[in-house]
């Protein structure tokens, strides 16, 4: 991997990979639903979607997918709590097409009036779409569990209200305030031919972006005494539930310990929650544990769809199981089984080019520092057992315990539970 800042002080990750058969360009900006005031909460998203509706070049959104569309291209963008992310992964020969393309729509979008107004309608169904589909949506239940009335924890699509009030001056001051080179990272990742060429193409093309200087984001603040729970009502044939605790963040060596401790609960399929909730007792088709980190902030949480009429013995089982790995720690054969499997997973998910561009770029852009995948696997090796046991007395105490639900419940239903000693 070679890193280049240009002379806008744009920063350009390089990453050839010669036995790839994809070249992927990917462009992310520091800016996502953590960036927002309430009263433009979702403009992040809604402003992804509009780098998609024309260009000076590619007047009409026709022009703009069909580029790719016609060189059996895959292109996308996506928009997330700290970042949004806009990529084209073509066959090699077609790599300055891509850049040309991702250039073009990042630089020259038009925010034409009626494009939006248009569009208005598409998010909105989006919108209907992901509160009708629990198992996606729990995940931004328990974000607005933990984090309450601030940016971290509004969703990230924003409501009807600010979606409908989405105009033209809006989106253009935003994206004047947050899209700028000091905020954006350039990844080409896979099979770049000569680097030197790569270099002096991205030059040429992004040599028009705006310098000056970016809006940062407010400060998460995070406050919880005892257990707490937020439960959305929804009449559904399933409970969708997350179910964990605070932890820490991005910049804390902690994560490593962090990731294993969610890998040997619930982060696949012969770990203690999948065994305990779907093998051994038949109450969920899925069940995960995963940890999450952001620059600020981050959490362990386990997610099942469970029975109605069982999920309050499902919550009892995780309950029980997070006191009891705080109680009486891992095991070795348990560490070592999930460092080979972290290992093990970011090198299988790192053979396409789009992701070997993803993977050192987000590290560039929230650091605190880019490792290769050598580096961290020593990271994950260094951990201790007792590091993992004591990180599990830490975090899995009342005083960090949430859980979110969306199922035909109400709001103190399971006070009780969550009181289990």
């Amino acid at each position: 991997m070679k890193k280049i800042i240009l002379d806008n002080q744009l920063r350009l990750l390089l990453v050839p990979e010669e036995t790839a058969r994809t070249t992927t360009v990917l462009v992310l900006v520091g800016a996502g639903s953590k960036y927002e005031t309430k009263a433009i909460n979702g403009i992040s998203h809604f402003l992804e979607h509009m780098l998609f509706k024309g260009t000076k070049k590619r007047p009409t959104p026709l022009a703009v997918s069909s580029t790719l569309d016609r060189i059996g291209g895959s292109y996308n963008a996506f928009t997330d709590r700290e970042y949004t992310g806009y990529y084209a992964k073509v066959r090699p020969e077609h790599l300055d097409l891509a850049v040309d393309w991702v250039s073009d729509i990042f630089l020259h979008s038009l925010l034409e009036p009626l494009a939006i107004d248009r569009e208005k309608g598409v998010i909105l169904e989006e919108l209907h779409m992901y509160l009708d589909t629990p198992m996606q949506y729990i995940s931004e239940l328990w974000e607005r569990l933990l984090y309450g009335d601030q940016p971290a924890g509004w969703d990230i699509i924003g409501t009807e209200k600010t979606i409908l009030g989405v105009n033209h001056d809006k989106l253009a001051d935003y994206y004047q305030h947050h899209y700028s080179s000091q905020n954006v990272v350039i990844g080409v990742a896979g099979n770049l031919g000569e680097v030197t060429k790569v270099q002096k193409m991205i030059t040429n093309y992004f040599r028009d972006i705006n310098t000056q200087k970016p809006q940062g984001k407010e400060a998460v603040k995070e406050e919880q005494s005892g257990p707490q729970s937020l439960i959305q009502f929804k009449k559904t044939d399933q409970t969708h539930l997350s179910l964990g605790v605070r932890a820490y963040s991005l910049h804390d060596d902690r994560r490593w310990a962090q990731s294993i401790l969610g890998v040997i609960l619930g982060g696949n399929m012969s770990s203690r929650l999948f065994t305990l909730i779907r093998e051994k007792n038949g109450l969920a088709y899925y069940v995960q544990s995963y940890a999450q980190t952001y620059t600020d902030t981050g959490y362990l949480t386990t997610q099942a769809g469970i029975a109605n009429q069982k999920v309050k013995l499902a919550t009892r089982l995780i309950l029980e199981e997070y006191q009891k790995i705080a109680r009486e720690g891992i095991t070795e054969q348990e560490l070592q089984e999930a460092k080979e499997y972290l290992k093990g997973s970011l090198a299988l998910s790192l053979e396409s080019s789009d992701s070997l561009a993803s993977f050192y770029i987000r590290q560039e852009l929230l650091g605190p520092e880019v490792l290769t995948p050598e580096m961290i696997a020593q990271k994950i090796d260094a951990v201790s057992q007792e590091e993992v046991n004591r990180l599990a007395k830490d975090l899995f105490t009342k005083s960090r315990l949430n859980l979110a639900l969306i199922g035909p419940y109400h709001q103190g239903d399971f006070d009780a539970i969550l009181k289990l000693k």
